[in-house]
């Protein structure tokens, strides 16, 4: 497939691919990949979840296109919602911190227990 999206690139048709295709095109990629280890993940009997990197990577990219100026309105506006859900993900998707008393935290008393 690698091959294909070079070629094109390349093509002599005098029509050159913008940013804005490329961005397209890889975001398109990145979300189908998230898919597809997602669905692998829920098959597994080992309880993995989603890539969170790989979901962050994603929002970075529809980030990208949100601020791009001379992009289509409405490709930028689409981007910035979906760069608030996927972020949403990204969130939900990281561990939670570990919390020791404050009074722990103070007198330096000791490590978090991973229990």
């Amino acid at each position: 497939m690698e091959d294909d999206l070079l070629d094109e690139l390349n093509a002599p048709n005098g029509r050159r691919t913008t940013r804005h295709e490329l961005l397209v095109a890889a975001l398109l990629h990145l979300m189908s990949q998230y898919t597809v280890n997602n669905a692998d993940a829920c098959d597994r009997a080992s309880g993995d979840g989603p890539c969170v990197k790989l979901a962050s990577v994603i929002e970075r990219h529809l980030n990208a296109l949100a601020r791009l100026p001379d992009a289509d309105p409405v490709l930028r506006a689409t981007c910035e919602q979906l760069s608030v859900k996927w972020a949403g993900l990204v969130d939900r998707g990281l561990p939670a911190p570990i919390k020791r008393p404050l009074l722990a935290r103070i007198l330096g008393q000791g490590r978090p227990s991973l229990a």
